[in-house]
């Protein structure tokens, strides 16, 4: 699924080319997405201007200047991408923004239909969508704040993947932030220290950072609102790495599973936490390895 980084480098490719353009009509290709399209907005989005584009977590956010707003999810394989109007229409595009000057559209892509397109009329509509559903955003993240959310038993993965406590930060980069700040996914949330807690908090916001200086990660379906796909997945240190070598120490890098996701991490940088009855076994290196350091 994309996330932060990659959404917002959806944002940043579309704004030069739709703000202050008109979406002239609307093509429906199939109305059955995540959440149906409502074949009232086809009327309400024709002849309405692009006053902004921009991101609230994974959700990109346009604008218009009659103060209704288009909210879009890109689900699992969702692709937001401007097109020449005379382009071929690539299979599963269910909708097509035509804009003003009639040579270029806007097409929404979604092969496994998990994302979803939604106009609200007004502002305070669209905020009490998001507020209900969405945390503060990790950067600039207020310290005490991050600290009180720490204060649960849940795993440092688990908390880091809920979208009402920390907007934006999914699988991908929960994984890289704990590498980069050497704590464990599995660990509990409550037992990190205040040092420890401001080295997460930092380590969320660089690898961030870093990735949408990547153009985000394309594993799969992932591209930009250029078309151009992201850069970052060549720079992971753990995720999507299972039993290979760790950049830092040389060890193996592990898997687990963790809130229901394959969460990987190396067992000598990031030490796990005491093994329960219940805990669930990791693969990458057998047991007796584990501690094994480089030599």
């Amino acid at each position: 699924m994309p996330e932060l980084p990659e959404v917002e480098t959806v944002v940043r490719d579309l704004r030069p080319l739709l703000v202050g353009r008109t979406i002239r009509h609307v093509t429906v290709g199939s109305r059955k997405l995540r959440h149906a399209w409502d074949s009232a907005w086809d009327a309400a989005l024709s002849g309405a201007k692009v006053r902004a584009i921009r991101r609230r977590g994974k959700w990109i956010l346009v604008d218009l200047a009659n103060g209704s707003t288009l909210l879009l999810h890109l689900g699992m394989t969702g692709q937001l991408t401007v097109h020449a109007a005379k382009d071929e229409v690539a299979d599963h595009t269910h909708l097509r923004f035509a804009l003003d000057r009639g040579k270029d559209e806007l097409r929404f892509r979604d092969i496994r239909r998990f994302g979803s397109a939604t106009l609200f009329a007004t502002q305070a509509e669209l905020d009490a969508f998001l507020n209900a559903r969405l945390g503060p955003e990790p950067f600039g993240l207020d310290p005490a704040y991050f600290r009180d959310l720490l204060k649960t038993t849940r795993s440092l993965k688990a908390l880091l993947l809920d979208q009402t406590a920390l907007a934006g930060v999914g699988n991908i980069y929960a994984d890289e932030a704990c590498f980069l700040a050497g704590v464990h996914p599995g660990r509990a949330a409550n037992t990190m220290t205040h040092g420890e807690s401001e080295t997460l908090r930092a380590a969320i916001e660089t690898v961030l950072t870093n990735a949408i200086e990547g153009r985000g990660s394309t594993i799969r379906n992932y591209v930009g609102g250029s078309g151009l796909k992201g850069s970052y997945q060549n720079r992971f240190n753990v995720y999507g790495r299972t039993g290979q070598p760790c950049p830092t120490c040389g060890g193996v890098i592990q898997v687990t599973t963790l809130a229901g996701r394959s969460s990987h991490f190396c067992a000598t940088c990031q030490p796990p936490p005491r093994r329960s009855k219940n805990s669930t076994r990791v693969a990458g290196r057998p047991t007796a390895d584990r501690g094994r350091k480089k030599g």
